[in-house]
């Protein structure tokens, strides 16, 4: 996903990190444009502790970020990946680098890498978990221990970014991290998808992959306006690149078309390991790659 961010080292221009307790014993943590929302099952010790340490990692999270924006933004080329400073920053490298033939930037990643980060931490700092969500802005990273599962709603599009379906991990799936990707989203899309939901073995490499498989979904007709992304957002990590700004009802024809241009992004990131599952909708139709039996479902 490629997110806005504060400018490059400059983390200061923020309200500091804040934490709150929701309904139903959730975890709201929040500075900046980084908002997450994280629910953990199992033991009261553990998720006491879990919660603790996740809100103390929570404070670095922004600041880390914004140190190393130059290198984050810029495109990834070449033979060898860039190195990082932070952690963080590693993962999203990492996420992104395989994807390097078609234009993308560590931004790509940003929002799953957060969430593996908190998600990693709350498991060193807490044993007896059961299930973990950490979901920013609706790219999640998920935990679920050998007996369990955990149900995660998905959206067919962002504009409503009402769950109509829903996905079940359990602990032997190779599943997590859960992203969503599309022209409506959060961040600019140089695609037409209304979403795109992956499943991968990260949230940072589901995010990543989402981004992808969503600029994948694509047609050249009058009712798709692009502009570039520059023009909406100087900050933008896309620069000059054309992003869709608005679509219209489309022939059939030109949905379909565009799908299965997404589709053979999708099955060929699914032949490289680098996701388990993917979910495409566009004005009202779906296509499913790698789908096995009852993992995507309709909401009861």
């Amino acid at each position: 996903m490629n997110a806005r961010a504060p400018a490059a080292g400059d983390a200061s221009r923020w309200p500091p990190a804040q934490a709150a307790i929701l309904p139903g014993h959730r975890l709201h943590l929040q500075q900046g444009p980084i908002d997450l929302v994280i629910k953990a099952e199992g033991q009261p010790a553990a998720i006491n502790d879990a919660y603790r340490a996740a809100r103390e990692r929570f404070r670095s999270v922004l600041g880390e970020l914004a140190a190393e924006l130059p290198l984050l933004r810029r495109p990834l080329i070449g033979d060898r990946p860039p190195v990082a400073k932070s952690a963080i920053a590693a993962r999203m490298i990492t996420a992104c680098w395989p994807h390097r033939a078609r234009f993308i930037t560590p931004m790509a990643a940003v929002a799953g890498a957060v969430a593996d980060a908190i998600k990693g931490t709350m498991l060193e700092a807490a044993t007896g978990l059961d299930t973990l969500y950490a979901n920013n802005g609706g790219d999640v990273a998920v935990h679920v221990a050998e007996g369990h599962q955990l149900r995660i709603g998905i959206v067919p599009d962002l504009a409503r970014a009402i769950p109509e379906g829903a996905i079940t991990v359990v602990s032997d799936s190779g599943i997590g991290g859960i992203a969503t990707s599309g022209w409506r989203g959060r961040s600019f899309s140089l695609g037409i998808a209304d979403a795109v939901t992956v499943l991968a073995p990260t949230a940072a490499m589901a995010d990543a992959a989402a981004t992808m498989i969503a600029n994948a979904v694509d047609a050249d007709h009058p009712a798709v306006v692009v502009a570039p992304a520059r023009s909406i957002d100087p900050d933008s990590d896309l620069g000059d690149l054309y992003v869709t700004v608005k679509v219209g009802r489309l022939p059939m024809k030109f949905v379909e078309a565009a799908l299965a241009r997404g589709m053979d992004q999708a099955d060929t990131l699914l032949g490289q390991g680098l996701i388990c599952a993917a979910a495409l909708t566009l004005q009202g139709r779906w296509q499913f790659s790698g789908v096995r039996s009852g993992l995507f479902l309709p909401m009861a």
